[in-house]
């Protein structure tokens, strides 16, 4: 089988409608020889920041000496970004080969009714090269939700880690953040420690507690006012960290090379987590954690591409993330006239993202992502025009982006471009914005 076959393959499965429950992919996992029995865990679950703190915790464990596996869901850079060890991609060659492996036990089990989703299918390749790889501890971030989450098949974790809630998918996991808590909840395990990230709703607190108190969890908040701010740009933020647990009642200066304040929470988490992997026994020295956070890679999460005009790629698409990048912008881009190019999915919370967003731009183009969800670029345009905004729908993503570079060129003022909306669109205009870029130098 070739890379593209392997792909193919993949792709051929059912993406959704399956029936709820962690039954079948257990049982192809099992049929598999239970590679996930083999591996140590950190279990990751939020509405957002959980990419973040999972391309945290992997830099530190990565820099601690680590064997690290990195599960991560979507991607951005290409499909290989969801499997990583250390840094690295999955080699074509070895994806192909253990597509090969896995799919005919998932053609078996269709054969008996039982139907296994793209994303099983890739929890299960993955699973068996961690595995395979002998790898020391995976950082496991969840697909969707928690409690049915393909990735709940393992035991106790090291750790789960549960990152900010807020309102998204919302006709799956429920339509309060309560709801939504409960479903991400779902990863706590008998027994083990959950660190949660602690700016949080009003509410979610109080569900976390139950469900770790119910499952004999030692419950370790991540306080954000263990978090000092020293010093923040476009280049990223430097910090001090003090808490009892990790710090040992002492103050550390680290420095993160991810945009905005959330980042700066979303590294707090890490670093508590840091503590109970401790306690569970790993060596962490203090400067592999100060080189994995000075170290961590992240892109399309408040990206960098271009300094004049500043060009920022960001895949917020929720109202959590749209909030944080908008108190981005606001720190960072407050005397900016700012040409916003964005695309969402139809099955977002659409007016909400928009009324976060939309004032701060003076224009926007909008494009329809690559996702049969998408939310055409012309009804998109349509729902901005209120605001009064100048607005224009473009298909093609060349286009859109040196439209917002003629629009940005025209005033006379400091300017950026900021790509947002969507990070199936993020995947696709990323490549363009650096092509259209890099032609110009």
């Amino acid at each position: 089988m070739t890379y593209q076959e392997a792909i193919e393959t993949i792709n051929s499965l059912l993406v959704f409608g399956s029936q709820p429950g962690l039954e079948r992919v257990r049982e192809l996992v099992e049929r598999l020889g239970s590679p996930h029995r083999r591996l140590r865990f950190i279990h990751v679950a939020g509405t957002n920041g959980k990419g973040s703190v999972c391309a945290d915790l992997s830099s530190i464990l990565q820099s601690a000496g680590y064997k690290t596996g990195l599960f991560i869901s979507p991607y951005v850079l290409e499909f290989r970004e969801r499997f990583q060890i250390n840094g690295t991609m999955i080699p074509e060659e070895t994806l192909a080969g253990l597509v090969a492996e896995v799919y005919p036990v998932v053609q078996a089990m269709k054969d008996e009714g039982k139907i296994i989703t793209e994303f099983e299918m890739v929890l299960a390749v993955a699973l068996q090269w961690y595995a395979q790889e002998q790898c020391d501890v995976v950082v496991l971030e969840t697909g969707l939700g928690g409690r049915f989450d393909a990735t709940n098949i393992i035991d106790t974790p090291l750790a789960s880690v549960i990152m900010s809630i807020s309102l998204d998918h919302t006709a799956i996991l429920g339509d309060t953040v309560e709801q939504i808590a409960f479903e991400k909840c779902g990863i706590i395990k008998e027994g083990g420690t959950t660190v949660l990230y602690g700016d949080q709703p009003e509410g979610v607190l109080a569900v976390v507690r139950q469900a770790a108190e119910e499952r004999h969890n030692r419950l370790v908040v991540a306080e954000p006012s263990a978090v000092r701010l020293l010093s923040a740009g476009l280049d990223g933020s430097v910090f001090a960290f003090c808490a009892d647990s990790v710090t040992e009642g002492g103050e550390r200066v680290y420095t993160t090379p991810l945009i905005g304040q959330h980042q700066l929470y979303n590294a707090a988490a890490a670093l508590y987590t840091v503590g109970v992997l401790r306690d569970k026994g790993l060596t962490i020295p203090e400067e592999a954690v100060r080189q994995g956070l000075a170290r961590t890679q992240f892109p399309a999460r408040l990206e960098r591409l271009g300094e004049v005009p500043t060009v920022l790629l960001d895949g917020a698409h929720n109202p959590g993330g749209a909030s944080a990048l908008a108190a981005a912008i606001r720190e960072h881009l407050a005397d900016t006239r700012i040409i916003a190019v964005i695309g969402m999915l139809a099955d977002k919370d659409v007016s909400t993202v928009l009324s976060q967003l939309v004032p701060l731009f003076a224009g926007v183009i909008t494009v329809t992502p690559p996702n049969p969800r998408a939310m055409t670029a012309a009804d998109l345009a349509e729902q901005i025009a209120v605001y009064g905004v100048p607005v224009q729908a473009e298909e093609d993503y060349t286009a859109a982006f040196r439209e917002a570079q003629r629009q940005a060129a025209a005033f006379d003022a400091p300017t950026a471009i900021v790509v947002c909306g969507s990070l199936y669109l993020a995947s696709a205009m990323r490549p363009v914005i650096l092509s259209v870029l890099s032609a110009e130098q």
